[in-house]
């Protein structure tokens, strides 16, 4: 019996030179910085799998990463945005793009895929709202999405960022909650 390839490949696996030609021979598809068979579906767990093959298993998939391996993005961000719990002390492998940055995050806020970490939809969706620069329609369309798969309303999303205090980006957050959810502005509370 031959031995099969695993699902998510890399240059760990066959020399890049090689999988970028399996991909102009149609054998291979590219998913952000590792490649697939054409008869493997993208799904949540390849698309944690290939975050994994050069994630320190302390690092969390945070924010648009976070997006992108729930499925409510189509691409992987330009640059990873990862983060670790305070005091992790580790760093993301120098070939992914990535920016690290340390967080208050509890267990409950992170779930695993593929044996990676991300957080859970809700925080992706509180981290979204509260930490994105520039806030367009990737970032509305994939907090839809996400809430539609978390089973997420308004409802829900604002009592936890109510509930804590003094919490940075609040009041943002909350206003853009109300505009992806259509709530009147005059109903939002800080």
């Amino acid at each position: 019996m031959t031995p099969r390839l695993p699902p998510v490949l890399s240059a760990l696996d066959l020399p890049l030179a090689e999988l970028q030609c399996a991909v102009l021979d149609g054998e291979l598809y590219a998913l952000d910085q590792s490649f697939c068979a054409i008869d493997e579906f993208e799904t949540i767990h390849l698309r944690a799998q290939s975050l994994g093959l050069v994630l320190d298993p302390r690092i969390i998939a945070e924010r648009l990463s976070a997006a992108w391996v729930w499925g409510a993005l189509t691409y992987p961000p330009q640059r990873h945005q990862l983060c670790v719990a305070i005091g992790a002390r580790t760093r993301p492998h120098a070939s992914l793009h990535a920016t690290l940055r340390e967080v208050v995050v509890s267990a409950d806020e992170i779930d695993t895929v593929a044996g990676v970490s991300v957080t859970s939809r809700l925080r992706t969706v509180i981290d979204l709202l509260r930490f994105s620069e520039t806030f367009g329609d990737r970032e509305s369309s994939a907090i839809k999405i996400l809430m539609a798969d978390g089973r997420l309303d308004h409802a829900s999303c604002s009592d936890v960022l109510s509930a804590r205090r003094n919490l940075p980006q609040k009041r943002i957050a909350l206003e853009r909650l109300a505009q992806i959810c259509a709530i009147p502005s005059d109903a939002v509370a800080g």
